[in-house]
């Protein structure tokens, strides 16, 4: 049996002088790593309880064993990582401090992971807000078809829907991560979960591992931070590989919130509480100047608002220190002025005799009404028959130009992904090594990239793991 063999080379160790027990543990690891592990039966977590188990190691014998990479933090950049590593032939450790692998992706999309966008590179370029040009190798060393192809062959279909936005077919995101952490157990990752790294240890101006917060080492050839953002706290993001960085020598720049609702000062917004609007042009104006204009779906909130226009519409308002700025909302962009005017008389002819409020009930969501015509100055207890040409045309103004007052983002807590980070200078492009420490390598949220909502994050992260993974498999002696 598998494990027997394993358990022999365990036993042999300790039969051995203390003096080279800790070598005998790290033959008894390779010795069941060449059993693939799956041929045991046992996940790589089993894998290394059984030969620690057998070989009774103290956590200072456990900490001598050594990779070739660790990995620091289990999201999409980790898991693409450490698995492209690994199937490069590297001996790698993929640490995370969570009870599970994915914990932030579980709940992206609504918990149904928009894994990519279909769009392409030029698309891409569009949306990504910062430091596009620094992502180029990246992105095309691990584009979104082979990102698509990838899961496809670890049994997850896509679709693609509206905006180019990739899902799997199910519309769950648990079967992206488990397709990932099936990736990571093909390509013989030893998969650490409840780990926390304190520190990355460097000698020389090269790293030669990590202290985990018990106080024992992981020693390690490359160091890859893919340690996440500081948004949604409680799935891990904590900023810890900002601090690690810094510690290094490395700058991080200002982190804000990007992809983040907004919130708004006229009263009357929070009685819309929970009202979705679809179909709306809305323009974020700074100084008199639009700094930005997106259409689609957005939701009214206790706060302001939300939805997929004003996350898109927040990441602009950051580049442009945009607060306080205004929300031009159009609810019908697809009628001119006059196309609408004209709905609206019919409309009116429609509804001939009954009062305003009960007669727009065609054109708008009923509990938006009472808040259009308030904008509009029209009497709401007015009779559409009584309406003057005047105040159709305010009526119609309402419609085009619902202005919201910004005055600031929610907390970055709150947001989807975190804007700013490590400083790309500092990081070198084409193998997102650090320029500052040999052997250290970064991926993800981590790095100061941000992008636009449609699955565009979530391919940077990929694809940064992934070239952050191959080169150092490129460059391991």
């Amino acid at each position: 049996m598998p494990v027997d063999r394993a358990k022999a080379v365990a036993t042999q160790c300790c039969s051995s002088r203390e003096s080279v027990r800790p070598c005998f543990a790290r033959a008894a690891l390779v010795e069941m790593r060449n059993l693939r592990g799956e041929a045991s039966g046992l996940v790589p977590e089993e894998v290394h309880t059984v030969i620690i188990d057998s070989l009774s190691l103290t956590p200072e014998e456990v900490s001598v064993m050594r990779y070739d990479l660790i990995v620091v933090g289990g999201g999409p950049a980790g898991m693409m990582a450490a698995a492209t590593a690994g199937g490069q032939g590297l001996k790698v450790a993929l640490l995370e401090k969570n009870e599970k692998l994915g914990k932030k992706l579980y709940i992206t999309g609504k918990g149904r992971c928009n894994v990519t966008n279909f769009g392409d590179m030029e698309d891409f370029e569009r949306n990504i807000m910062t430091n596009k040009k620094f992502l180029y190798s990246s992105l095309y060393s691990f584009a979104n078809y082979q990102l698509i192809e990838l899961l496809k062959s670890l049994g997850v279909k896509t679709k693609v829907e509206r905006g180019n936005r990739v899902f799997p077919a199910s519309d769950k995101s648990s079967d992206v991560i488990k397709a990932l952490q099936k990736h990571l157990v093909n390509n013989h990752v030893d998969i650490k979960l409840h780990t926390e790294v304190r520190q990355v240890l460097v000698k020389d101006n090269r790293v030669c591992g990590v202290l985990l917060a018990d106080n024992s080492r992981v020693d390690g050839e490359k160091v890859l931070l893919a340690t996440g953002g500081l948004s949604y706290r409680q799935t891990g993001s904590t900023g810890d590989g900002y601090q690690m960085a810094r510690s290094l020598g490395h700058t991080v720049g200002e982190l804000r919130p990007a992809l983040v609702p907004l919130e708004i000062g006229e009263a009357w917004v929070k009685e819309l509480q929970g009202l979705a609007l679809k179909n709306v042009l809305v323009r974020a104006v700074v100084k008199k100047r639009t700094v930005a204009e997106e259409f689609g779906e957005m939701l009214f909130t206790h706060f302001g608002v939300s939805g997929p226009v004003i996350l898109s519409i927040s990441s602009h308002l950051n580049k442009h220190s945009g607060l306080p700025a205004r929300l031009v909302i159009d609810l019908k962009p697809a009628l001119s002025a006059e196309q609408l005017d004209r709905r609206v008389q019919r409309d009116f002819t429609k509804f001939s005799g009954k009062h305003l409020k009960n007669a727009l009930d065609d054109l708008l969501p009923q509990r938006l009404i009472p808040v259009i015509l308030a904008l509009s100055g029209v009497d709401i207890h007015k009779k559409v028959d009584q309406v003057t040409r005047q105040e159709r045309e305010q009526l119609v103004q309402a419609l085009k130009n619902v202005v919201l007052t910004v005055q600031g983002t929610r907390p970055l807590n709150e947001a989807i992904v975190t804007s700013g980070g490590i400083k790309v200078k500092e990081i070198n492009p084409s193998t997102l090594e650090s320029k500052v420490i040999s052997g250290l390598y970064f991926a993800g949220e981590v790095i100061d990239v941000d992008a636009l909502t449609g699955g565009y994050n979530l391919q940077i992260a990929f694809s940064t793991g992934y070239l952050g993974g191959i080169s150092a498999a490129l460059n391991t002696h």
